[in-house]
């Protein structure tokens, strides 16, 4: 038997470090799966959606529509002015569809009830 490691506890144990009251625990680990699971992600695996997609980054010439800088790959975010939940016959329209970064896209998606619904870019 030996004493507990943390300093000042007289708790006796016998075997590892730390008596029970002042064992570390773990963190979980999140699952991916749990992070990334919403209803419409057989909707973003689609071909329909994944044309759409590309013709909106083709339009846009690969520009975020809010901050002008030019963006590929993982960054390159397609988002739905109008958003999907609200009215789910415009998700493939291509004029509620705006090219974005992925920083321009959190900021449109955490504003999205303080703007017009389509501004001026569009006319």
């Amino acid at each position: 038997m030996k004493y507990c490691d943390f300093n000042g506890c007289d708790s006796k144990i016998e075997r590892g470090r730390y008596c029970p009251d002042h064992k570390r625990v773990k963190p979980k680990k999140k699952s991916k799966k749990n992070i990334y699971h919403h209803e419409n992600k057989s909707f973003y695996n689609s071909a329909v959606w994944k044309s759409t997609r590309s013709y909106v980054y083709d339009r846009e010439r690969g520009c975020c529509q809010r901050c002008k800088s030019f963006v590929f790959g993982r960054n390159a975010h397609v988002h739905h002015v109008v958003p999907v939940k609200k009215n789910p016959l415009m998700k493939l329209d291509e004029n509620n569809l705006r090219l974005l970064c992925s920083v321009c896209h959190t900021i449109e998606e955490n504003n999205i009830g303080n703007q017009k619904v389509f501004p001026s870019y569009f006319n």
